[in-house]
């Protein structure tokens, strides 16, 4: 059995350039043995699990979908405004919430204290985000980056034949 405690886990922080991004990530299944960008899916795991913390004033990133992850919340503390396509919901400690392929979403701190929360997510090796405010892709590629792309819509067959 692999076991490991949160105090053990380091806490890794993402800040986007102009600040209006934050968010502080323990990634617990990482500490238990997943292989972040394996394409092995013994060393994937068929779900992550973290503990996420947003910060007052932020949101964790801008407004997206997932072409094919499927994302749990439950709420540890803290209040959090939810955006989705009917409007933004309220959030507080003891809500269970669900995203699945296609359904936008951004989750923002809403409160005085720290957003908190556990996400589990299948996380499939070659998911892709669009970002509808924007219009940009965010498109898996070799290694753990993605290509961050703007286009617009275009024929199937363009340039093809």
């Amino acid at each position: 059995m692999n076991k490991v405690n949160l105090s053990e886990i380091e806490e890794n922080e993402r800040l986007s350039p102009k600040g209006k991004y934050q968010r502080f990530v323990k990634d617990i299944s990482v500490a238990l043995g997943r292989e972040r960008y394996s394409l092995d899916l013994t060393k994937r795991h068929p779900f992550d699990l973290a503990l996420t913390r947003i910060p007052k004033g932020k949101s964790l990133c801008p407004y997206h979908s997932h072409g094919a992850e499927t994302e749990l919340y439950l709420v540890v503390s803290g209040r959090g405004a939810i955006r989705d396509r009917d409007g933004t919901t309220e959030v507080t400690a003891g809500d269970a919430f669900l995203f699945g392929p296609g359904e936008a979403h951004q989750l923002t701190n809403a409160g005085e204290d720290d957003f908190v929360y556990y996400v589990i997510a299948d996380n499939p090796r070659c998911d892709s985000c669009y970002y509808p405010d924007s219009g940009k892709f965010a498109v898996a590629k070799e290694g753990p980056e993605y290509a961050i792309v703007k286009a617009e819509e275009a024929d199937y067959f363009l340039d093809e034949e």
